[in-house]
């Protein structure tokens, strides 16, 4: 439980590292069209698109995509639990939260930021989609990357979220290849 008492004080050094980073990205969010198509990349993000996705594929696969769908719902349910109980243990303010230069863009699904839930589902469905479909690549991973990127320019993550998120989901990804 002592790690668990020094994460407020290591997230406090992390967010002013992140800090200019984070304000930098977000001010971009006021632009001329980025601000829309970031918006519309977490909305995509909130969890639909999977949903769809893994509906469309055995329609468009067959029975062959059956069990790596199974699995996929299997990784989003542990990615989905995790990633709550980190949140709830570790309780990282969002950066609009923290820094009154940041501007929160749109609402977030939950309190805290720590790890990014929808960077982490992006990464583990398209690592297991892309590994048993590669034509979806072409889609799924520039998706991903905009989902990604859209939950700092936002101003709901600091990238240090979201990199733990990616990395988090690239290790489900690849559990879920391995057991399909």
């Amino acid at each position: 439980m002592v790690c668990m008492n020094r994460a407020p004080t290591v997230f406090a050094r992390f967010d002013l590292a992140e800090y200019r980073l984070c304000r930098e990205l977000n001010r971009r969010a006021g632009r001329h069209g980025l601000g829309l198509v970031m918006r519309v990349a977490s909305r995509l993000g909130d969890g639909v698109v999977w949903y769809v996705m893994m509906a469309a594929l055995p329609l468009i696969y067959g029975a062959s995509a059956l069990r790596p769908v199974a699995i996929m719902v299997g990784t989003g349910v542990t990615g989905l639990l995790l990633y709550k109980l980190l949140k709830q243990v570790l309780q990282r303010e969002r950066p609009f939260i923290r820094h009154p230069g940041i501007t929160q863009s749109m609402p977030p699904l939950d309190r805290y930021s720590f790890p990014s839930g929808h960077t982490l589902h992006a990464v583990c469905f398209t690592w297991q989609a892309v590994a048993h479909f590669p034509p979806l690549a072409w889609v799924l991973v520039p998706l991903a990357s905009l989902i990604a990127a859209s939950r700092v320019v936002l101003g709901l993550h600091y990238p240090s979220d979201v990199i733990v998120g990616a990395v988090i989901g690239a290790a489900l990804g690849s559990l879920g290849v391995a057991l399909a």
